[in-house]
């Protein structure tokens, strides 16, 4: 199965470039969006029909949001962590199929000076749980902007975005947590030395173009399913949004 996340950086914006193009070539049977910025209604979503559409939209107007495009209908689809203060911005879509749970996930930004940590570490807290306790149902499979760079490699810049929200200690040792906890990130997994390897590039001084990006969107799975990853790819080519898709190949 190939799945594909992706943070368009507003869907309304990115269906006036190259969405449609961009969904078509693909041919997921799993696309995962984050940072949607739309109400329900606002938008018509021209896909093909044989994808099923599930969405979950921030309280707050224009901002956050996830959505799941899927071929196969999902059993039942859960929104959210169960906690009223950290799902009010449609963070969650997670759908349950026979054999897995696919989780799309948009984490919070710990903002300039790490302004908002408190919650962003109350928020990785209760998204651990919640993973686990997916993982004692079935295997997980789990994706989106995780909003953080795990080590060095990850990052263009390490030194001087030390302390900065997307790579402060407290973010990283939250993710090695998340991991720890019988998670594999796929692209380390296959690319442990690969460099220069980003998903997410400023737009401020020509930032894309120089290559001076995060790697910060991931696709994890539970352990018992790294004998089945075939692929894990950042697919830098594609442009429209901030960020780039990035894939996942499995055998499921």
């Amino acid at each position: 199965m190939r799945f594909i996340s992706w943070n368009v950086n507003g869907l309304r914006a990115i269906v006036k470039k190259n969405f449609y193009e961009t969904f078509s070539a693909l041919d997921a049977d799993i696309f995962a969006l984050q940072e949607t910025k739309l109400q329900e209604g606002q938008l018509a979503l021209e896909i093909p029909s044989h994808y099923h559409q599930f969405w979950n939209y921030a309280e707050r107007k224009g901002y956050s949001g996830t959505a799941v495009f899927s071929k196969q209908e999902p059993l039942r689809v859960h929104y959210g962590l169960g906690s009223e203060e950290l799902d009010r911005e449609g963070r969650i879509c997670a759908l349950e199929f026979s054999t897995f749970w696919f989780v799309n996930v948009y984490t919070p930004n710990s903002q300039n000076e790490l302004a908002r940590l408190d919650h962003r570490l109350a928020w990785e807290d209760a998204f651990r749980d919640f993973l686990i306790e997916l993982k004692t149902q079935k295997s997980v499979i789990a994706c989106g902007d995780f909003n953080v760079a795990h080590q060095e490699i990850d990052l263009k810049n390490p030194q001087a975005n030390r302390k900065n929200a997307g790579f402060s200690d407290e973010e990283r040792a939250k993710f090695d947590e998340l991991l720890e906890s019988g998670f594999v990130d796929t692209f380390r997994h296959l690319h442990p030395d690969d460099v220069d390897a980003y998903s997410w590039w400023s737009y401020r001084f020509n930032a894309r173009a120089h290559n001076a990006g995060w790697r910060i969107d991931y696709f994890l799975t539970s352990e018992e399913l790294t004998s089945r990853i075939r692929n894990a790819r950042i697919l830098a080519p594609v442009h429209g949004s901030d960020h780039c898709p990035v894939e996942l190949d499995i055998e499921l």
